[in-house]
């Protein structure tokens, strides 16, 4: 008999979805655009209070605009955190700009501050930050928008992984000129794939929609000044979302007790740390995950190993952009000697983290690990 499949991080639907996709169908409006959109950019930017928002094909999509609409061109060099996913670097190579990684902190294994500020020495002028909020935990904002502010750079906030997460009791994605959030299959809400860019300059929106309807000038006939992208949400992606959204802080509230039952389960464990939280935040917990002590008998691919034959769902952490074949010819800069993020990657893993968990999965993915520390 198969075993029941334990998700990472699967799409959790309430039926609420179904309404309005029923809604466009039965209105017809079944193609790109539609009062769906409207409502799911003004129901999200309400939530995260960010001030306009333009929903899009996908995060990556967002990730490229803001970039557009910073200015960056050929040439131009744009500062990343190397912990991510390539959807936060991929925008700069389609540009034709230079990435720099930013290495990772151990407080938040976000960009690290005190690299970033190095990296102004050695590159003074560049055209833009992206900030990744990884696995939903707020960066170190404060001290990164200062470093932003006296180098008047624009400050990109990647914030795919964290929507609901709060700095200060303000959400991410809303600090720098512009955010971005993903509706991607694995995230805490999704619209099967889509995105979102968001910013206090309503000017900037409406570029941005522009762009990502093709650019399309106001007259009659067909018209193009500028090149264009086709990277607007349908109105039944938007429908999806908007029953989604009626359900993030359920969401955030599951992935939140994932994160304290296993915290609570591997304390007795000295070799488990994991991930860990910014105290002047709260993390929507997208994803739990562990590290493992270095020199330890068991590894992340032998935790791994142990839940796939449970039929559970785990990761590795991501790998870090500086290592990716791909990107291999651009600079890391980091901290010190230390490389945080490539220590992550090769002591780290990502827990099923799936809302729909029960008590009993949750009890057998915890014994699987625990096992292995006997």
């Amino acid at each position: 008999m198969t075993k029941k499949r334990i998700y990472l991080s699967s799409p959790t639907m309430h039926g609420r979805e179904q309404e309005f996709v029923n809604e466009a169908f039965t209105t017809n409006w079944v193609a790109p655009l539609g009062p769906h959109v409207d409502a799911f950019e003004r129901e999200l930017v309400a939530y995260t209070h960010a001030g306009y928002g333009a929903a899009l094909s996908a995060g990556t999509a967002a990730i490229h605009l803001a970039l557009r609409l910073s200015g960056v061109k050929e040439g131009d060099v744009v500062f990343v955190s190397s912990l991510t996913f390539s959807a936060s670097c991929n925008p700069i190579v389609y540009e034709k700009a230079t990435p720099v990684f930013i290495d990772s902190e151990k407080d938040t294994w976000n960009m690290c501050p005190k690299a970033l500020r190095k990296a102004y020495e050695k590159y003074p002028n560049p055209k833009a930050v992206i900030l990744v909020h990884l696995y939903g935990t707020p960066a170190k904002l404060d001290e990164i928008m200062e470093i932003c502010r006296e180098h008047q750079t624009v400050l990109i906030e990647d914030a795919a992984e964290s929507l609901g997460s709060t700095y200060k009791g303000r959400h991410t994605g809303t600090f720098g000129r512009f955010g971005i959030y993903s509706f991607n299959g694995n995230k805490i809400i999704t619209t099967s794939g889509g995105g979102m860019l968001v910013s206090d300059d309503e000017e900037e929106i409406k570029k941005a929609r522009f762009l990502a309807t093709q650019a399309r000038d106001p007259a009659r006939h067909y018209q193009h000044s500028q090149i264009g992208f086709n990277y607007r949400m349908s109105n039944i992606l938007a429908g999806i979302g908007r029953g989604q959204l009626l359900a993030l802080e359920e969401h955030k509230q599951r992935k939140q007790e994932i994160y304290q039952t296993y915290q609570e389960a591997f304390a007795k464990i000295p070799e488990i740390t994991m991930n860990p939280m910014n105290q002047e935040g709260e993390a929507n917990c997208w994803l739990s995950c562990i590290t493992i002590q270095e020199g330890c008998r068991v590894t992340p691919s032998m935790v791994m190993d142990a839940l796939e034959k449970e039929n559970a769902e785990s990761r590795p952490i991501w790998k870090p952009m500086h290592l990716q074949p791909v990107f291999a010819e651009y600079d890391l800069i980091t901290a010190g000697e230390e490389i945080v993020s490539e220590d992550i990657f090769q002591r780290g893993l990502c827990l099923p983290s799936d809302i729909k968990n029960t008590s009993e999965d949750m009890e057998l993915i915890i014994q699987t690990v625990t096992s292995l520390f006997g």
